[in-house]
């Protein structure tokens, strides 16, 4: 049997998006925002500064770390290849003459070394009671 087809006003789908309620809830949010962002106070963040030292220090030791992770303490123009323990070990030989916080450590390590690398470095000092730290960087030309 065939299908017939009603002819005449029946009922067809849209198929258009009704933006009228999403216009209209942007709108609120949008007074929302309008009303609220000018009560929000800014937070305030307290930046550490950067100064100069009260003292120069007495003795500027230095660690190189390489490429391939090999360590290089240099102290007076002298350099050594050590291992950590060394490093530390060495570090803490040369501070004992002098007063506490007179003498300093630089760590210099290449671009391609692990910054997992330099953080061991920095912990084993601060284990080994070095109190001033300092990183070599060079700046962008």
């Amino acid at each position: 049997m065939p299908a017939t087809v009603s002819r005449g006003r029946g009922r067809r789908t849209i198929n258009e998006i009704n933006m009228v309620p999403f216009i209209d809830v942007m709108l609120v949010l949008l007074i929302i925002f309008m009303v609220t962002a000018p009560l929000i106070a800014p937070s305030m963040i307290d930046l550490p500064s950067v100064g100069k030292a009260p003292k120069q220090p007495d003795q500027v030791m230095q660690v190189i770390i390489g490429k391939d992770e090999t360590l290089d303490l240099k102290i007076n123009d002298r350099t050594v290849r050590l291992t950590l323990q060394g490093v530390t070990a060495a570090v803490t030989e040369a501070q004992a003459g002098t007063t506490p916080g007179s003498s300093a450590v630089v760590i210099s390590a290449d671009r391609n070394v692990k910054y997992d690398s330099v953080v061991k470095v920095m912990d084993s000092l601060q284990k080994a009671g070095v109190q001033r730290v300092g990183l070599s960087v060079q700046l962008a030309k």
